[in-house]
């Protein structure tokens, strides 16, 4: 191939990162279609609604790993040629099992985040990389809304279409990234990644209190936001659908359309304000702003954490409001709470990738990989909650009471120590042997 340059690297994750997080969510945004043609129940459609997050979790860490080891473009393009080729022959099955199988294989295009994180990280600075990074997944995370607001419209409930003509073009992607992408900036830098995941540097990180607390905060942010991808157009469709039709959307396509349309507020929100906390969170640590008792005020990422635990807050209380405006049959207070809501989660997940490379410096890629990837598990366990809680309003509220508060409270305690937060773990962290830091924040 000819030269390269590291925005086309850039652009060719981007694209392939928007195009995946498409497929990832294109079953949730016909979920109204598929649950009225093999007549789903609620728990049903929670189980579907769920099933795109399935594999994330393993899939995340073993893509991660795999990225390092044979190079992002080979990894990537694995995925979308896959996924492809499944989905296409989805769109011929007419057995809801197997359909269901097809599309929970479909979902395994969600871990290609951890591959372009690490494909972009290969060929930008330090200096560069935290707007790199940003560009790279705010602008991929618009698919999901993009698959919600546009793929209803686009083939009403013909489902089937929409499946055949995704998995074409993820084959076409796939052959682009494999024609045109490249591992790293140079030969010596992939070579450094290979040698860079080994079994010591997971075990350090994954029993450290601090990237625990960490993972669960990003599983409050970005873990619920791809389970409400999932779960939201099922949700408006079933637990609105009087006020819906009220404004004269009326059928299964028609109230699928509004469906999504709502849906993609959350979506949107959480993609386009992302690179917003991140500017926060640079606000907070200029300002030094401390304002929370418990969480340490010393060190010098402090003000960053404090950041991180506003969001969380902020989360917490949404959920509640969610509740609470459908118990109310508000429509409109709904959407309003669901704008505010998306806001709040891009808070999360851009507060909580400020302070990874700084509290693991040495890791960052099985940092993120562990933050990144355990934390979807997130987006499969709520929907089951949202799904058997009985009232379908109620499930945001059980969600903050029984899961957040208790995660909240644990985020406090671990990020309390005013000295070396992250060496405080499961065991003493001296019976591992560490690099030493080298990144450092004044």
């Amino acid at each position: 191939m000819g030269r390269t340059h590291k925005v086309e690297q850039l652009v060719i994750a981007t694209v392939g990162f928007f195009w995946c997080f498409l497929m990832w969510f294109s079953t949730a945004a016909f979920s109204p279609s598929i649950a009225e043609e093999f007549d789903l129940t609620l728990a049903q459609l929670g189980l579907l609604a769920s099933s795109a997050i399935w594999l994330a979790p393993v899939g995340r860490i073993i893509a991660g790993w795999a990225s390092d080891r044979y190079g992002a473009p080979r990894v990537f393009a694995v995925i979308l040629i896959g996924a492809g080729l499944v989905s296409i022959h989805s769109a011929f099955v007419t057995d809801y099992t197997l359909l269901f199988i097809e599309r929970l294989i479909v979902a395994v295009a969600g871990v290609s985040f951890v591959v372009g994180i690490q494909h972009v990280a290969q060929w930008f600075d330090e200096h560069e990389i935290g707007t790199a990074e940003g560009l790279y997944a705010g602008t991929g995370n618009v698919g999901a809304g993009m698959g919600a607001l546009l793929l209803p419209r686009l083939y009403g409930t013909e489902y089937g279409d929409a499946f055949l003509h995704l998995g074409v073009i993820a084959l076409l992607m796939g052959v682009w990234y494999l024609w045109r992408g490249r591992a790293a900036r140079s030969t010596e830098r992939a070579a450094e990644a290979r040698a860079s995941s080994g079994m010591r540097d997971t075990v350090y990180v994954w029993t450290r209190y601090l990237a625990i607390a960490l993972m669960l905060a990003y599983a409050m942010s970005f873990g619920l936001e791809i389970a409400m991808n999932a779960w939201l157009p099922g949700y408006y469709a079933e637990g609105f659908k009087e006020a819906i039709a009220g404004l004269g959307f009326e059928g299964a396509a028609q109230v699928q359309i509004a469906a999504g349309t709502f849906a993609a507020v959350q979506s949107f929100n959480a993609s386009l304000f992302r690179p917003f906390s991140g500017y926060m969170s640079d606000l907070w640590q200029r300002k030094g702003w401390t304002p929370f008792p418990v969480l340490a005020k010393g060190l010098p990422y402090s003000p960053r954490i404090h950041w991180l635990a506003l969001a969380l807050i902020l989360i917490t209380l949404s959920m509640a409001l969610l509740t609470a405006a459908g118990l109310s049959g508000s429509l409109v207070g709904s959407v309003v709470a669901l704008v505010a809501f998306g806001i709040f989660v891009s808070f999360g997940t851009g507060g909580t990738f400020a302070l990874v490379p700084l509290l693991f410096p040495e890791r960052p890629g099985v940092a993120a990989g562990f933050i990144g990837g355990v934390s979807t598990a997130g987006g499969i366990v709520y929907p089951l909650v949202f799904g058997s809680s009985g009232n379908i309003h109620m499930g945001y509220l059980l969600v903050a009471l029984w899961m957040f508060v208790p995660f909240l409270a644990f985020y406090f305690w671990a990020a309390r120590y005013e000295r070396h937060p992250e060496e405080h773990g499961l065991f003493d962290s001296r019976l591992i042997p560490r690099k030493p830091a080298t990144a450092k924040e004044g």
